[in-house]
């Protein structure tokens, strides 16, 4: 599976093709990673291509992804016209105020911001996407993300735990 993620810098973009491969690698799969972003940083556009799947990867650039995550517009504007025919668009409505025009891929727009803020913390809405991802293709079990949350957030920051927890289920119950 081919995978785009892409939003403002600081949205957690690469923080979900991040935790969606080291989710796979720890089930076995054959993954890379490879973020892409310029002298913007916070606030500028920021994506990183992501693979998963059983067979070796010939190369690390996604051109034309099977699910492109899109959490602001100009990602959608960007990407939307890439992904493959049979592939799924997942978008933040809250920041995606333009639908993409396709009948060839499943699109779910979902109000990530405001769920994130519902949890608590804006910091989550990377989480609400990671959600819906596993939800819809089953890529990584949820298990494998929670242990691996864990571990990363029980040194870092122990309190977000929970939040990041609940923003997975629930965009996984987006996605049904």
């Amino acid at each position: 599976m081919k995978l785009i993620c892409s939003g403002f810098g600081g949205q957690g973009a690469l923080t979900i093709g991040k935790f969606l491969a080291k989710a796979g690698m720890a089930e076995g799969k054959e993954v890379s990673w490879l973020p892409s972003y310029g002298p913007e940083m916070r606030g500028g556009t920021a994506n990183v291509s992501t693979i998963i799947t059983e067979t070796p990867i010939a190369s690390p650039l996604v051109t034309y992804p099977d699910i492109l995550v899109a959490l602001n517009q100009p990602s959608v504007d960007k990407f939307g016209q890439d992904i493959k025919k049979g592939g799924l668009l997942i978008a933040n409505s809250d920041m995606c105020p333009n639908e993409l025009k396709r009948d060839d891929i499943d699109i779910i727009y979902a109000p990530m911001t405001k769920i994130a803020n519902e949890i608590g913390s804006i910091k989550v809405l990377n989480m609400v996407a990671i959600g819906i991802v596993i939800g819809k293709t089953n890529l990584v079990k949820y298990e494998t993300l929670e242990n691996d949350l864990t571990a990363f957030l029980a040194k870092k920051n122990p309190q977000l735990l929970e939040a990041n927890l609940i923003a997975i289920k629930k965009g996984m119950a987006l996605a049904k």
